[in-house]
């Protein structure tokens, strides 16, 4: 018989399946929020309509849900057959009436809720892969989850910001940002630090460090925020934000 609760134990994760169900219900009401018309306006991601960003979200919940299975049969299901299939499937999607439209985001957000409860308690350690070829116990598919509906409930362009998202949320999102900028300037570059001035763990400051409260921060730091707020610990010009994903 499929599982009522959680098949876990491990505390970190129960509270990480709680902040991204959090997450869900949030993008949610932001989302029935918006009339069928509304719909079609501009969401805050240039290019993309608010329709593109509930194909998007209501796909990435298909694309871990995928993960999921595999993690539970050890049968290999990619998040998506290719880079040109996924936004293809997006552009698609975004065509959809307004309820079918509706109904992929909330018939897929349940879907992946069902198979991260139903999932084994041995399993949440197996190994996938994401879309951009990273290989990740699935337990990962949790975070990423969460950072998606958390920030695209913002995009909708619906009233909703950063200063809505939970502390730990953004604080891990910050070591996200900050983790990609090193990665991908290799050893030569030199991306810009990023310091909180509202957490308590920030103790010393980088010669390039950017620095403001958090949820600023992390608004900037991908590419959804101003600059306002924000100022460099040496008085220089505020840098442009490196690209995040």
């Amino acid at each position: 018989m499929a599982a009522r609760t959680d098949n876990v134990s491990d505390p970190a994760l129960a509270a990480g399946l709680l902040v991204a169900r959090r997450g869900q219900a949030f993008y949610s009401r932001k989302l029935n929020e918006l009339s069928d018309d509304d719909l079609g306006a501009p969401s805050l991601l240039p290019a993309w309509s608010r329709r593109h960003v509930v194909a998007h979200v209501g796909l990435n919940a298909r694309a871990l849900t995928r993960l999921t299975e595999w993690a539970a049969t050890g049968i290999e299901t990619p998040m998506y057959d290719s880079p040109e299939q996924r936004t293809e499937e997006i552009d698609f999607a975004a065509t959809l009436p307004a309820q079918a439209l509706r109904n992929l985001s909330d018939h897929a957000a349940i879907h992946l809720n069902v198979e991260w409860r139903d999932l084994p308690e041995t399993a949440w350690a197996n190994e996938v892969r994401t879309a951009h070829g990273r290989v990740v116990p699935v337990s990962e598919t949790v975070w990423m989850r969460t950072r998606e509906v958390w920030i695209h409930a913002v995009d909708l362009g619906n009233g909703a910001s950063f200063r809505d998202i939970p502390a730990e949320v953004i604080d891990r999102l910050l070591d996200d940002v900050q983790s990609a900028w090193v990665t991908r300037a290799g050893s030569d570059g030199r991306p810009p630090m990023l310091e909180a001035t509202d957490r308590p763990r920030v103790s010393s400051t980088a010669a390039a460090a950017v620095q403001g409260p958090a949820w600023r921060l992390a608004a900037w730091a991908t590419g959804r925020g101003s600059a306002d707020g924000l100022s460099t610990s040496d008085g220089a010009p505020l840098p442009s934000a490196p690209r995040w994903l």
